[in-house]
């Protein structure tokens, strides 16, 4: 009865304590039926060469459905520059109009115009792959904070003249894409930028990784 007794007061100091870290944790649990935005994992191993726009959002749905959010339409944030008789594309013209939350229920951005100001929540403790993991930031080692994207800061694609692109997602070799840093931190002309923070030193998985990415790029949910 004694040693029962003095147990009483410890399981009194825990209570409050648990009680008060449940909330956080369920906070962190991944959430699938509701994300509509994620980093990719893993790229398709072959540098900037994604099979085009098609390739790439077959990618982002192949990784959803694995990770239980298959039900959504999911295409690349990628932008393609006019080539061929064919207009540009802008990235943020095909990935719906929002609002996006990523694997663990975090709204990211409430619409196009939001994603592209600088009050969205996007960053390295916001922008997490698909099945709720941190992607590895300034700092880390290997480092993967550069994104493809191909766009400017708002979004859309350069003028022609430049490849920003690695030929529109075709390339693995010469060129060069335009990266964004998913923790907003490091070097470039727009450092901070989740979208467009500088251009690639080429287009082969080497040349990305030399710079501090992985082929890695983000996925909306478009519906």
């Amino acid at each position: 009865m004694r040693m029962a007794l003095r147990a009483l007061p410890l399981a009194f100091a825990l209570a409050p304590l648990t009680a008060a870290l449940t909330p956080i944790d369920a906070l962190a649990q991944p959430n699938p039926a509701k994300m509509t935005f994620f980093i990719t994992s893993a790229g398709l191993g072959n540098g900037a060469d994604l099979g085009g726009l098609a390739g790439a959002d077959q990618h982002c749905a192949m990784l959803a459905k694995a990770a239980g959010a298959g039900e959504h339409i999911w295409h690349a944030y990628l932008s393609t520059s006019a080539t061929d008789g064919k207009p540009a594309v802008n990235a943020r013209d095909r990935i719906g109009t929002g609002p996006w939350y990523n694997a663990t229920g975090v709204m990211i951005a409430q619409s196009v115009a939001h994603l592209h100001d600088s009050t969205a929540n996007t960053g390295k403790q916001t922008s997490l792959d698909e099945k709720g993991g941190m992607v590895n930031g300034r700092g880390d080692t290997p480092n993967t904070h550069d994104i493809l994207t191909g766009s400017t800061p708002d979004g859309r694609a350069y003028p022609p003249g430049t490849d920003t692109t690695c030929n529109n997602w075709t390339s693995s070799g010469d060129g060069s894409a335009r990266v964004g840093h998913h923790d907003r931190q490091g070097g470039g002309e727009f450092p901070t930028s989740w979208n467009a923070a500088h251009p690639s030193r080429g287009c082969s998985q080497d040349n990305l990784k030399a710079s501090g990415g992985a082929a890695l790029f983000y996925c909306f949910g478009i519906n």
